[in-house]
């Protein structure tokens, strides 16, 4: 039986030019989730694994297979829909999983021939039974699975010219911001793998440097924190050699042993989401876990960067509380705080998330000619109508926020700092490379968004939408 996996070519990655320049491979992700399933695929199954963000193959010169499978963050969806299509036409099952199919089943039922919702793990076994005995059901239900049943990825599907490797440790997010979909795809519980396991693959990750995937990897209560403590423990025992990165709240610069072991297991790098400048933005996404009182984020910052760890700051701009003015705002900000690097995000809508739900019944969401649109569904493109701004104004607060932060003195500034900080050249160039990769990466989003430059949507939204192509 000839099974495979494919991750569809996402526009965000386009969007990078990642292709045409070595800075941006480092922002490649490699289809963790689809190596997971490999690892669940019994033995009688030949599995090729296909990322089209790496190159995209000429299907129909290649053998024809028993089974599709396919996974779509929203933005990759149209794609997805494409591919399915492809092989559908040639007899072929599709299935697809993942949370844009589980957030909008209906739609993607009318494109597949089956879907499966919720983690994949608890059904797989299920799905591939059924497409051996000619039974493919249409709707395949998974609940949430305990993290000891999750199987070593086949990192050793994938070719070895991903700059980074990829892992996942933990799963749900107990926090619930308002446009955050995890919550709701992997609930509210914070689950562990074990700690032997992580440890286990991590020697099987053939790259040097590794992104961890987790939506949070040290969590939020005691015993979430003295279990990453563990974790980063039995790296250091292990002596993996591996440099990684991951995404935490601001909760991490509060424990300077997690941050010791952290930095002596191998972490280079964590990516903080700060979203908002003003209390009020907060407030507006529910991220009430950076709405603590007498928190010093300047202070926070330093602390994590005293260890060598690079910091990289998230902002979304286009809230409600936003107005003209709030794209120097958010660069000061992150300047103040001194981060390593910072990436500003569009207000977007995606299915299964609270602003999804208030957005829609408020009328607002203006791209939405599905599932077409969905291709823009990056969080770097405007595709809801926003109270103080239009899709110009947006687009420039973004374009100065960049531009200021972004600067040539800015970016040396940050490199001499980092130099001098950590004494280690090796941190000082990655902090170099982050910076022109991003400062490359938005200027090639300005160049995109030029053909509509102050368009404002109550005069134009079908030309806005239509520059976007």
């Amino acid at each position: 039986m000839r099974l495979y996996l494919i991750n569809p070519s996402n526009p965000l990655v386009n969007t990078s030019k990642v292709r045409e320049s070595r800075l941006h491979k480092y922002r490649v992700r490699k289809p963790l989730g689809l190596l997971v399933l490999a690892g669940l695929t019994p033995p009688e199954w030949d599995i090729t694994v296909i990322d089209e963000n790496r190159t995209v193959p000429d299907y129909t010169a290649m053998p024809r297979p028993d089974l599709v499978g396919i996974t779509a963050f929203t933005a990759q969806a149209d794609r997805a829909y494409q591919v399915a299509a492809e092989f559908r036409c040639r007899g072929v099952p599709v299935v697809m999983g993942g949370i844009h199919a589980t957030m909008c089943l209906k739609e993607a039922l009318e494109r597949v021939d089956a879907v499966v919702t919720g983690e994949a793990e608890g059904i797989w076994a299920q799905v591939l039974a059924d497409v051996r005995q000619g039974t493919l059901k249409r709707i395949y239900t998974s609940t949430r699975v305990e993290m000891d049943k999750v199987p070593m990825a086949r990192h050793d599907l994938l070719p070895t010219s991903y700059r980074l490797g990829s892992i996942q440790t933990t799963r749900g997010c107990p926090l619930h911001c308002s446009f955050c979909s995890v919550t709701a795809f992997n609930g509210g519980r914070y689950r562990h793998r074990p700690i032997a396991d992580v440890v286990q693959e991590v020697r099987l990750i053939r790259e040097k440097y590794v992104l961890v995937v987790d939506d949070n990897l040290i969590g939020t209560r005691k015993d979430h924190i003295a279990h990453a403590k563990e974790l980063f423990r039995a790296m250091i025992r292990a002596k993996l050699g591996k440099k990684w990165i991951a995404q935490a709240t601001i909760n991490m610069a509060d424990d300077e042993e997690l941050l010791r072991l952290a930095a002596k297991a191998g972490c280079v790098g964590v990516f903080i989401g700060f979203e908002s400048p003003s209390v009020e933005g907060l407030v507006e996404l529910h991220k009430k876990f950076n709405i603590q009182e007498g928190r010093d984020f300047k202070a926070c910052v330093r602390r994590i960067q005293r260890h060598g760890i690079l910091v990289e700051g998230s902002f979304i701009m286009g809230l409600d509380v936003d107005k003209g003015g709030i794209g120097q705002h958010i660069a000061a900000t992150a300047n103040r705080y001194g981060l390593d690097t910072l990436n500003v995000l569009l207000l977007t809508p995606l299915p299964g998330t609270r602003l999804w739900e208030k957005m829609e019944s408020e009328g607002r969401i203006i791209a939405d000619a599905f599932p077409e649109d969905w291709r823009y569904y990056t969080l770097r493109f405007p595709v809801a109508r926003y109270k103080h701004l239009s899709w110009g104004d947006l687009l420039r607060e973004r374009e100065v926020c960049s531009r200021v932060f972004y600067s040539y003195p800015r970016i040396i500034h940050r490199v001499f700092s980092t130099l001098w900080r950590t004494r280690k050249p090796i941190i000082t160039l990655v902090t170099l490379v982050n910076n022109l990769s991003c400062r490359s990466n938005y200027r090639n989003l300005c160049l995109q968004h030029e053909a509509y430059r102050g368009l404002d949507l109550s005069r134009g939204e079908a030309q806005a939408k239509q520059a976007l192509l």
